[in-house]
């Protein structure tokens, strides 16, 4: 039986029927057109279905989607400022953080997480901060350089 849930997702309010069972993932994805969260490993492992839950970093593979009702969801997709990317999107850029960008939407949204609750992260912080998303590509040195970057731009 669905049961109708109410969520803000980058903030517009939906209303949706959800299945007891069903991850917030596949509502962000295939209900919402929220495709900028990625679907990797379904277990928690990867990050790249990092969203933010109420300003918490979350794997949106492992909440129910029911989980989600009444909260507010930021996605990658709501990260840009007035269609522009952000400062962290365009460290991201411009320090070749984005390789084949499968995990870049997770990572953005850790480092966003982290830089709202620590301006200024050391390079520790920032390694520990990522260190729950996986990527193949970059070795993780852009991808804390550029976080690093966007860090000294901010005020």
């Amino acid at each position: 039986m669905k049961k109708i849930i109410s969520l803000t997702v980058n903030g517009i309010v939906h209303e949706v029927a959800v299945e007891p069972r069903r991850n917030l993932l596949d509502l962000l994805r295939e209900d919402l057109g929220f495709t900028g969260t990625k679907k990797g490993c379904s277990i928690g492992d990867c990050g790249a279905c990092t969203v933010l839950m109420d300003g918490v970093a979350t794997f949106s593979c492992l909440t129910l989607a029911i989980q989600a009702d009444g909260c507010e969801i930021e996605t990658v997709e709501g990260l840009t400022e007035s269609g522009q990317l952000n400062r962290l999107q365009q460290a991201f850029v411009d320090h070749g953080a984005i390789q084949c960008g499968f995990c870049t939407p997770g990572m953005l949204m850790v480092a966003t997480e982290l830089l709202r609750d620590n301006p200024h992260p050391g390079e520790k912080d920032i390694r520990r901060a990522i260190s729950g998303n996986l990527c193949r590509c970059t070795g993780y040195q852009k991808i804390v350089e550029a976080i690093q970057a966007a860090s000294k731009e901010q005020s």
